[in-house]
């Protein structure tokens, strides 16, 4: 099956740029099959990762919490199932 996982987080007002910046260079223990990365207004990054595996809920790489001081909340982490 083909997973998508959603990763969105907001930066502190200012920091957009530098939560952009965070989110293209972490590596993960493994290549996803894509990797996009979005920017939105109120400084907001979204990152999409797509994975071949068995279940939804399996176990694979996701981006961690940036630094506190970076975000205005805890990150929101959605998965996907993709359908014909």
């Amino acid at each position: 099956m083909r997973v998508t996982l959603m990763w969105e987080a907001r930066a502190v007002q200012g920091r957009g740029p530098e939560l952009l910046e965070w989110a293209r260079t972490r590596i993960l223990a493994r290549e996803p099959l894509r990797r996009e990365v979005f920017r939105a207004p109120q400084d907001r990054v979204l990152v999409l990762t797509w994975w071949e595996a068995e279940t939804l809920d399996a176990e694979l790489p996701e981006l961690p919490e940036p630094d506190a001081g970076l975000i205005t909340r805890p990150v929101h982490r959605w998965r996907f199932e993709a359908v014909e």
